[in-house]
Order: structure tokens, then C-alpha cells, then sequence
């Protein structure tokens, strides 16, 4: 028991490593070789020029959580939910007025917690799947194109193991420590509320039936807890407890309050692509973002027939909410915590011939570096 163990903490941390190291291989090539793009760089322009190694990984809305923390909530900023930008405000006091210092604690914020969301999804499909399949995931996950969020000055890390970890707690009975971490993850993203649904479900499957006298079944309810109280902040604050939905206009991100159906999403989409020269950097950033919302559509339908349903509903309803905003920006971001999507095409994966692994494998490398690098030199991805 205790060489297993060792074997998958060592198969976690050097796939971390390698990860960690490929990022910064490309993160450096950037600097060195790419034209700079003066768009919402990490730290402003001073700091970036400065250090850009170490400021690029705050890009774009890393600026807002840096700001968060350091200052508070600015005019627009509530989009963006409180706990990274809580964590990294505790964690730095008394040198909270130090930016450098913030951004380091930010880095390892994300960093800490990625790689506890890593040995949490590796004990979760273990809990029904073969070793080989928890490796072919956590590979997926790890050279997804947009993996290098997770080393970022961003939530994901964040709200992903807290996820990853209220799911676990809830296979194994353990339903308090579900509902609290879930409680958290709606602190940290919007669509933390949706464990909500899916621990009912998970509660279902185990038990077969609901008990409002039960105090296990009640503390699922907990989840809400996070989101009811950071409304009830910018109720206090704004006069807005909606605020953080109605600040998304700050952004332009073209992005409708009003539900938008993901066919009308689609066809949008394709208006679109009609227009966007071949030759500009966002034309890739256009092709990731349709090609995550098809993947993850026929994934999200597959899920129902291969997967645990409430694994199903976690991945359907984060992936769908996203998009009910009209955009799929962000979509290749957003989807990273939705683990069951990866499972599922580690589980495809398994039965290929492992040329046919190895060729994806790449491929998927590919566009992470591409990513990383556009990234790193302020050019939008997600």
C-alpha cells in the first residue's frame, strides 16, 4: 500500500514539474521573441517590462484579482468572485501594499492548489476506474491548451480543487466536509452553485431516497452559503446584489444578461468567422473557442452514457451556463474544472493504439505552447 502511494504521488508531481517547466520553456521564448501586445498586462506595463517572466502569468484578468486584493473592489471588478482575492489578501498581510509580494503569494495559491486538485482527481477515478485510465485524465487535463491557467494569477487552481475535493467527500460519505467545500467553490466561481444539484443527485445515487431530518442530507445545502453571501456584500456595497452579472458589460465581452440558447451561440459563431482575417492571432483564439464548445457539447452528451450521473449534470450544466451568456469566450478556460469530460475522453483514449495517444498527445501540447505564448505577450485566449 505504502510503494502505491509513492507511485502515484510520484507520477503526480512529475507530471507537475513537466508541466510547470514546459509553460515557463514557452512563457521565456514569448518574452524573448514575440511582439508585445499593450493589453492588460500583469502588474501594468512598468512592473511587466520590468519582469514580464514573472508578471506574465497575471495577464489580462489577473490584473483585477492583483487589484482586489491590494485595494478592494473597483468600479466593475465584482464580476470577479472573492475568495482567491481574500486568500492572497490574509496570506500576504502585513505586505498586502507590496505588489511583488502579493503576486508570489497569488502564484502559490494557484500552484498549491492545482496540485492538491491533481492527487483529488487521481483518488476520484480510482474510486471506479483503472490506474491507467486516472493517468490518461490527469495527462489530458495537463496539456489541455489552456492548462497554463492553472500556474496563472487566476481562480482556476482554486476553485478546482475545491470541486474536485467536495465531489470525493461526497463518493465517500463524507457529506459535511462536501457541502463546506462546495460553499467555498461558490465563493470562488459563479458556477460553484451548481454542486448544489449535482451532490442531490450524488445523495441519490448512494442513498436512494431524500430525509429532510437528516443532518448529513441538510448540509448539501450549504453550497448556496458562499454565493448568498457575497450577494449579500455588493447588496451592502453596490445596492446590487446581481452585481457581479450586471458589471460583465465593463469587459465588452458582448455578453447578454438574458439567456441565450447555445444554437443562437452557434450560428453567431459562425456569422463571425466569416470576418476574422486568417492571419490574425485572434483567429486562433476564435477556432479554440468553437472547438472547445463542439468537443465539450458531444462530450457533455456521451457523459450520460458512460459516466456516473451526477458527473453527468456537473459537466452538462458547466458547460452550458457559460454559454447562456451569448459568447463563447472563456469557454476553453471555464471548462477546465469539469474533470468528467476528461475521464471520458481518457476512457477513449484507452482503447486507442497508443501511436494514436501519443499523436494527440502532441497535438494538444501544441496548442498549450501556442496558447501560452499569445498569453504570455498579451494576446486574449480565454
Amino acid at each position: 500500500m505504502t510503494n502505491k502511494k509513492y507511485n502515484y504521488l510520484k507520477f503526480i508531481l512529475s507530471i507537475f514539474f513537466t508541466w510547470k517547466i514546459w509553460t515557463l520553456v514557452f512563457s521565456s521564448f514569448a518574452v524573448v521573441f514575440i511582439n508585445l501586445k499593450l493589453n492588460f498586462l500583469g502588474g501594468g506595463l512598468e512592473h511587466y517590462l520590468r519582469f514580464p517572466w514573472f508578471w506574465l502569468w497575471a495577464n489580462f484578468d489577473g490584473e483585477h484579482y492583483l487589484a482586489i486584493a491590494q485595494h478592494g473592489y473597483g468600479n466593475g471588478e465584482q464580476a470577479f468572485f472573492p475568495l482567491y482575492s481574500l486568500l492572497m489578501q490574509w496570506l500576504s498581510w502585513p505586505m498586502r501594499g507590496d505588489i511583488y509580494f502579493l503576486q508570489l503569494v497569488g502564484l502559490l495559491i494557484s500552484y498549491i492548489s492545482f496540485f492538491i486538485a491533481l492527487i483529488g482527481l487521481w483518488k476520484i477515478i480510482n474510486l471506479d476506474f483503472k490506474e491507467k485510465i486516472a493517468k490518461l485524465t490527469i495527462i489530458l487535463l495537463i496539456v489541455f491548451p489552456t492548462s497554463f491557467y492553472f500556474g496563472s494569477t487566476y481562480t482556476e487552481s482554486l476553485f478546482f480543487s475545491l470541486t474536485i475535493w467536495s465531489f470525493y467527500s461526497a463518493r465517500r460519505g463524507k457529506w459535511w466536509l462536501a457541502g463546506i467545500l462546495g460553499a467555498l467553490a461558490s465563493t470562488s466561481r459563479f458556477i460553484g452553485i451548481l454542486l448544489l444539484p449535482v451532490l442531490l443527485i450524488e445523495w441519490w445515487i448512494q442513498k436512494k431516497k431524500f430525509t429532510i431530518y437528516n443532518l448529513q442530507f441538510l448540509s448539501i445545502f450549504l453550497v448556496p452559503f458562499g454565493l448568498f453571501s457575497y450577494m449579500y456584500y455588493l447588496k451592502q456595497t453596490t445596492g446590487d446584489p446581481l452585481a457581479f452579472l450586471h458589471s460583465l458589460s465593463y469587459f465588452g465581452e458582448q455578453r447578454s444578461i438574458t439567456p441565450i440558447l447555445l444554437p443562437q451561440v452557434f450560428w453567431r459563431y459562425l456569422k463571425i468567422m466569416m470576418d476574422i482575417p486568417k492571419n490574425d492571432p485572434f483567429f486562433f483564439t476564435f477556432l479554440l473557442e468553437v472547438s472547445t464548445a463542439i468537443l465539450f457539447l458531444i462530450l457533455s452528451i456521451f457523459s450520460f452514457f458512460k459516466l456516473r450521473l451526477s458527473y453527468a449534470v456537473w459537466l452538462l450544466l458547466g458547460y452550458l451556463v457559460p454559454t447562456f451568456s451569448g459568447s463563447f469566450s472563456s469557454l476553453p478556460r471555464y471548462i477546465l474544472p469539469l474533470f468528467p469530460a476528461f475521464l471520458l475522453m481518457a476512457m477513449f483514449l484507452e482503447k486507442q493504439p497508443q501511436k494514436i495517444q501519443i499523436v494527440i498527445a502532441l497535438f494538444l501540447m501544441t496548442l498549450l505552447s501556442i496558447s501560452t505564448i499569445l498569453f504570455a505577450r498579451g494576446y486574449w485566449i480565454a
